[in-house]
């Protein structure tokens, strides 16, 4: 598997051409793995879920997993640079870095 892009400043993922917000890297590693573990397990109880009422608690559990995580909710950063997440990398001020990638 290909790694995936990385942003200069370590904020996003690249998939796509749009940007993904990356986990907060001030995260203590043992933390950090059973918020994974956590996110994990509620994806795959969205997955098996068998009515509606299973799949929204999943969901729930999934949004706070990724809140937790810092890849939702307020930035983890503190420069005032805003959320770009789900933008196109061409249209940010990642966009002469982006057009210089490979592939």
């Amino acid at each position: 598997m290909t790694e995936p892009l990385l942003t200069p400043d370590g904020r996003y993922l690249v998939v796509r051409g749009r940007l993904w917000r990356r986990s907060d890297p001030g995260l203590p590693q043992d933390r950090r793995q059973e918020l994974v573990e956590e996110l994990m397990a509620a994806r795959r109880a969205k997955r098996d879920a068998g009515d509606d009422a299973g799949r929204e608690a999943a969901r729930a559990r999934v949004d706070a997993a990724k809140h937790a995580l810092g890849e939702r909710g307020p930035v983890w950063w503190d420069d005032g640079a805003p959320d770009l997440t789900r933008h196109l990398a061409r249209t940010t001020e990642y966009a002469d870095w982006f057009a210089r990638q490979p592939g």
